[in-house]
């Protein structure tokens, strides 16, 4: 079972992530400060170490020199991106942006096991087999027969494998269309895992999560002076993606101001500093996701046509899940496996009806809205079989406001009054008490500004863990 270290000062904070490690067959440990972890634990004795920035006394970033090794995965808020950016360049293995959901912690925290134990176990065949003539440069072998690591098997998904397996050795610029919760992240996690770049970075950015007014110096870096409050300078993401692969999700909300500058990185091969006259070379592989028609908002100015054409080189139509067949079963399956593995429920199965319910069902969400529905019903099962009713998707998306049960693991159900947030609240418990409790008097922007979220994903959650809308006057992004 793989060790894990929290380090993080934020008692509710660390705690609900501790029960999240724990509740999927992780060992964890946690301290509150950098001093506490050596002071307690032999720090390169854990298999992965989870570490706020900002922590009192020293940083986070000083866990990477003491781990000795042991991947560092670095929190941060998007106010602190930039320091994350420097904490790569220091040697941590990736960051991610707080308040993030249960599902991209877990996938982080699995990936970055797993490349883990693969380089542990190439370190050891490499020391064990004699010594052979070195490969010719270019992509490894393994890598071209590498496992995409995308459920389905319909005609539509074939197809889109074999593009990724033709385009990934290419450094060819690609741009992923498909609906929210389709799985585009995986499509350029393939792309780069296949590709000659799979042992540099890949950095992700959603465009619509970071604030309008930050983005250029997010992306570009800035000089020290560029801008009230830049005391110092810094790197951007585009820079810590130098050698490998920068993935721009979302890439639709991106103003034209910032377009304009990334045009110049897809022509030239060069950023500049937000404040700096001097440019600089970067090699870095572009990849763009968007669930918006960029075609359409080119015609109409909304996004620069000159920039469309130049990421539209290697176009990949990530199918939604109505139109992929029993392959809705084929994942529903597996979601429920593992949820099953993980709750220690033993094995369950589908109902007749609900795997007909489940292959009916329009999944507007689509993968996404389906992985929940599944965790849904094995929460709630009480036999060894998974009735239609206890997925909860024969309501329309318009009516999940009066009718949807929210995840029984809420801390206020729908309807109830908030009650103060405890040291026993996950993040999804607190995310809903937050909700509940200022939504009669802010607006869906200022939450999701309160929240540093998009409203797009403000809307996504509100769904997923059933949290009807108050005000008929606010609005979300679809």
């Amino acid at each position: 079972m793989p060790h894990i270290l929290i380090v993080e000062d934020e008692t509710i904070i660390r705690s609900a992530l501790r029960r999240l490690l724990e509740r999927n067959q992780y060992e964890v440990s946690e301290a509150g400060s950098v001093q506490e972890a050596q002071e307690r634990f032999s720090i390169p004795g854990f298999d992965l170490i989870i570490s706020d920035l900002r922590l009192p006394g020293a940083p986070g970033t000083e866990l990477i020199k003491l781990a000795q090794g042991t991947p560092v995965l670095i929190m941060t808020s998007y106010a602190s991106l930039r320091s994350a950016v420097d904490s790569m360049k220091m040697g941590a293995v990736d960051y991610i942006a707080k308040p993030f959901d249960h599902d991209e912690m877990l996938q982080a925290v699995a990936r970055i096991l797993r490349e883990r134990q693969e380089s542990q176990h190439t370190q050891a065949a490499e020391r064990a087999a004699p010594a052979t003539p070195a490969r010719s440069a270019g992509r490894p072998a393994e890598a071209a027969q590498g496992e995409i690591g995308i459920i389905g098997s319909c005609p539509a998904m074939q197809e889109l494998y074999g593009k990724i397996r033709k385009v990934a050795p290419t450094d060819s610029t690609v741009l992923i269309q498909g609906e929210s919760g389709t799985g585009k992240e995986l499509v350029a996690r393939a792309l780069h895992n296949l590709s000659r770049r799979a042992k540099a970075p890949m950095i992700s950015v959603n465009c619509a999560a970071i604030p309008e007014t930050l983005i250029e110096s997010e992306l570009f870096g800035h000089e020290k002076g560029a801008f009230t409050g830049a005391s110092a300078g810094r790197a951007g993401l585009v820079e810590a993606a130098d050698g490998g692969t920068l993935f721009l999700d979302e890439i639709g909300e991106l103003p034209l101001e910032a377009q304009a500058r990334l045009l110049r990185v897809l022509q030239e091969g060069e950023i500049r500093r937000v404040g700096s006259v001097q440019s600089q070379k970067v090699d870095v592989r572009l990849i763009a996701a968007t669930h918006r028609d960029l075609k359409s908002l080119a015609k109409t100015g909304q996004f620069r046509e000159d920039l469309f054409y130049r990421l539209n080189v290697i176009s990949l139509k990530l199918p939604p899940l109505r139109e992929r067949g029993n392959d809705v079963i084929e994942i529903a399956r597996l979601f429920l496996a593992r949820q099953a593995a993980q709750m220690g429920r033993g094995e369950l199965r589908f109902a007749a009806d609900a795997e007909q319910a489940i292959r009916h069902y329009s999944w507007p969400g689509n993968v996404r809205e389906l992985e929940n529905a599944v965790e849904r019903a094995v929460i709630l099962c009480e036999g060894p079989e998974i009735s239609a009713d206890l997925l909860g998707i024969d309501i329309e998306l318009s009516d999940l406001e009066e009718e949807e049960t929210p995840v029984p693991n809420a801390a206020t159900p729908a309807g109830s009054s908030a009650h103060e947030p405890t040291e026993d609240l996950s993040l999804e418990d607190y995310f809903q008490h937050f909700v509940l409790e200022h939504q009669d008097h802010m607006t869906e922007t200022e939450l999701a500004r309160k929240l540093g979220i998009s409203r797009k994903c403000l809307w996504e959650r509100r769904q997923r863990l059933g949290i009807p809308r108050r005000k008929a006057g606010n609005t979300v992004d679809n």
